[in-house]
């Protein structure tokens, strides 16, 4: 018998992100220092981007953005639109199309680090499904079509 899917998730996997995203939201300024660490230990050359950035408000709306993407797998509808939006503002801020895959390194490494034995395979794979999805339609219509 083949799960129900929603959207590029199965229902048990969006359910899998959702529950293990309320695990995070009560360490969130910590889940936010730890990514922003593995993110420049990943790719130093990003750190210039925050240089005029107050990083604890950064990790607020780091964390304010993942809860609302998280919540928004509900109604993929309308969180479409307001990725797509996103990622037109980003590049803005100088960030490329290359960026996405050290922000998804980083996003799975605070999430496992977070989580601890509750970051199982299965957790892993749900969140990689939501990121790549997302970051997918934030790059397609920041720079058009891209490549998998």
């Amino acid at each position: 018998m083949k799960e129900e899917q929603e959207g590029p998730l199965t229902l048990e996997q969006k359910k899998l992100v959702q529950d293990s995203w309320e695990k995070v939201k009560p360490i969130s300024s910590t889940a936010a220092e730890l990514f922003y660490r593995k993110l420049f230990e990943l790719d130093p050359n990003l750190k210039p981007m925050f240089a005029n950035s107050n990083m604890q408000e950064q990790g607020k709306k780091l964390m304010m953005m993942i809860g609302a993407a998280v919540k928004g797998l509900d109604t993929l509808g309308e969180l479409v639109p307001t990725v797509q939006a996103l990622g037109k503002r980003h590049v803005g801020y100088g960030v490329k199309a290359s960026h996405y895959d050290t922000v998804g390194a980083a996003l799975l490494d605070t999430l496992e680090k977070g989580l601890g034995d509750d970051f199982t395979p299965e957790t892993k794979e749900a969140w990689t499904i939501t990121y790549t999805t997302l970051a997918t339609v934030m790059k397609e219509a920041s720079y058009g079509t891209v490549a998998a």
